[in-house]
């Protein structure tokens, strides 16, 4: 199968590119993390004029996939997921505002204390939330609160709203790394060492082309699953294998300062580290595609 975007979705990933290039987002996630949310919920309402919140009710989910991608790209904080993919899928309409939704084993709301809406999934069945005690995320952006049931709500299909949520963490995953392996690149070509740039030596080459090997390889099976080919859980072990690829070869590169909070690459490869097992860990969705295939 060729798939290729069209003219109006490649303008729309354009429109979301420029917008978010010019917004600062690195240092929106810094204020996020330190519970400053204003620039982040500006940040939202811009993307929201952009048609980001309706997309998974009013579009396709290629382009809940287009959205996302750059929506890791630039490592954008919030509950995205849950506001934009799976509540709107869960629930049948859009969502107002910011909202959370944590789904046992692991009751967790992610930014429930900025959500206008607040659900838990139990039994199979989806319920308004409320909140209480923080727990503690590898990603300082994924501000995670424990959640307890208040009433129960209509929904429609719980298992194609997990679906887009494992979808849009996954196109997220895919912009993590893409991001990741551009600042990579960039910094090997003005690191020197021993007289040259580090990007000249054949064992950072062979490192960093794994890397975009990897990405060019799980975005096609991201736009299959989104078009219903294949299972979203394969989306999420390729799209996460490459983005873990991805951060730890960008670590590397880096050296010593690749350690440091202060360079914004922490950001994105805290948020890398926590997205890998978020819906899902790795072994969950190798257990589903193997299910699928029996």
């Amino acid at each position: 199968m060729r798939f290729e975007l069209t003219d109006d979705q490649r303008d729309f990933a354009d429109s979301l590119e420029r917008l978010l290039a010019g917004a600062d987002t690195a240092k929106v996630a810094r204020a996020w993390a330190d519970g400053d949310h204003e620039p982040g919920l500006k940040l939202w309402s811009r993307l929201a004029e952009q048609g980001v919140t309706v997309l998974a009710t009013d579009a396709s989910l290629v382009e809940v996939c287009i959205a996302f991608e750059a929506l890791g790209r630039h490592a954008v904080p919030g509950p995205w997921v849950e506001s934009a993919a799976y509540l709107p899928v869960a629930l049948g309409r859009e969502v107002e505002g910011v909202a959370t939704v944590s789904i046992p084993p692991l009751p967790e709301g992610l930014d429930a204390d900025v959500a206008d809406e607040e659900f838990i999934v139990l039994g199979g069945e989806l319920f308004t939330a409320t909140h209480y005690d923080r727990l503690v995320s590898v990603d300082r952006t994924r501000r995670l609160f424990n959640s307890a049931p208040v009433d129960a709500v209509a929904s429609k299909d719980l298992d194609a709203a997990f679906d887009a949520a494992v979808l849009a963490v996954s196109a997220q995953l895919l912009g993590l790394g893409e991001r990741v392996l551009t600042d990579s690149v960039a910094y090997v070509k003005q690191r020197k060492q021993f007289g040259r740039e580090i990007g000249s030596y054949q064992a950072i080459k062979h490192a960093l082309a794994d890397v975009r090997i990897a990405l060019d390889f799980a975005r096609p099976l991201l736009f299959a699953a989104a078009l219903g080919e294949i299972s979203p859980s394969a989306a999420k072990v390729a799209a996460g294998d490459a983005a873990y690829l991805a951060s730890r070869t960008g670590l590397q590169v880096h050296g010593a300062i690749g350690y440091t909070a202060e360079l914004d690459l922490s950001i994105w490869l805290t948020k890398i580290r926590a997205l890998v097992s978020a819906w899902g860990t790795p072994a969950v969705h190798r257990a589903r595609i193997l299910e699928g295939l029996g």
